[in-house]
């Protein structure tokens, strides 16, 4: 691992709040954990001695496991909670949780929430580094790093980079964070899905807005689906799936229109035939598979830097 500095803040809540600077120091120092990543042995003892609790208050795979896995290849104790197996079950409230996990000394927290802020609340109330796991549809900035640190490998910078994001942009906190990082790294942003699925307050955001998806994607350098996440809608925001696969899938032929070198990203998990389809998903554009690995890289860099590694 090449050498790195501390950030200068206790805390990871959000690209919003981070600077061009700040982003550019995790980049690089994730890029060099992904050396790491590629040896036989990857465990390094580098925060050996320091405990990191997981507390997740919704179901996650890849962000969980890559915390799980970053943590075990720097040699650093867990502790994982669930919303299942927590006293909130009985009632308790968040604060008393909190105070209670607080005794135990853990230098950091994981925590995903499906309240937005409710990392920024836990962030006042405890000494410990706390990083936020996705909270509600407000952000998931580690997801947003990950997704740059993929860019970037492949592109070699932002500058310029036309990047078109499809699809639920309501609901998604990957959606966000990636703006919010995209557009302080340099690049242009275009967001596009059904005009359902569009915020009122795009306007807060630095980008180009369109219900036309033909129209976002040509001859950008990044295609970005997002998941239709039906688990957040509480209403019908289009007539069916399949007509939202008509209107908004990314196929063979929606791909065409970006430039020949176009990457195609999407957060997992997919959902085949609606947003994406399988060739365009598992073809040669596709990079996909390169951001699970990235992920951890990312998440071992936050956890370097927060807790002075090295």
């Amino acid at each position: 691992m090449t050498e790195a500095g501390q950030l200068q803040r206790k805390d990871i809540l959000g690209l919003e709040e981070l600077s061009r600077q700040e982003i550019e120091l995790i980049l690089q120092t994730a890029q060099s954990m992904t050396e790491v990543l590629q040896r036989t042995i990857k465990q390094v003892p580098t925060l050996r001695g320091r405990t990191v609790l997981n507390l997740f208050y919704e179901p996650s795979t890849r962000t969980k496991g890559s915390f799980d896995l970053a943590c075990k290849y720097m040699s650093c104790g867990t502790i994982s909670v669930s919303k299942a197996s927590s006293s909130l079950v009985k009632g308790e409230s968040l604060r008393d949780t909190v105070r209670n996990i607080e005794v135990m000394g853990p230098e950091a927290i994981i925590m995903r929430h499906p309240s937005p802020g409710a990392p920024h609340y836990l962030a006042r109330m405890v000494s410990s580094s706390v990083i936020n796991a996705g909270d509600g549809a407000h952000e998931h900035p580690t997801q947003g790093l990950l997704d740059l640190l993929t860019i970037q490998q492949h592109k070699g910078g932002f500058e310029g980079l036309e990047v078109a994001i499809i699809g639920d942009i309501l609901h998604s906190r990957v959606a966000r964070s990636d703006i919010w990082g995209l557009n302080k790294l340099g690049a242009r942003v275009t967001v596009c899905g059904p005009a359902s699925l569009l915020p009122p307050v795009m306007d807060q955001f630095d980008c180009r807005v369109t219900t036309d998806v033909e129209e976002a994607v040509r001859g950008v350098d990044v295609i970005y689906v997002l998941r239709v996440q039906s688990e957040r809608q509480q209403q019908s925001f289009f007539p069916s799936l399949r007509e939202y696969h008509r209107l908004y899938g990314i196929d063979v032929r929606r791909l065409a229109l970006a430039d020949s070198d176009a990457l195609l990203m999407h957060p997992g998990p997919m959902n085949r035939g609606i947003e994406i389809t399988t060739d365009v998903a598992d073809g040669p554009q596709s990079v996909i598979l390169q951001q699970v690995p990235n992920g951890v890289a990312v998440r071992m860099a936050l956890l370097y830097l927060l807790l002075g590694g090295g």
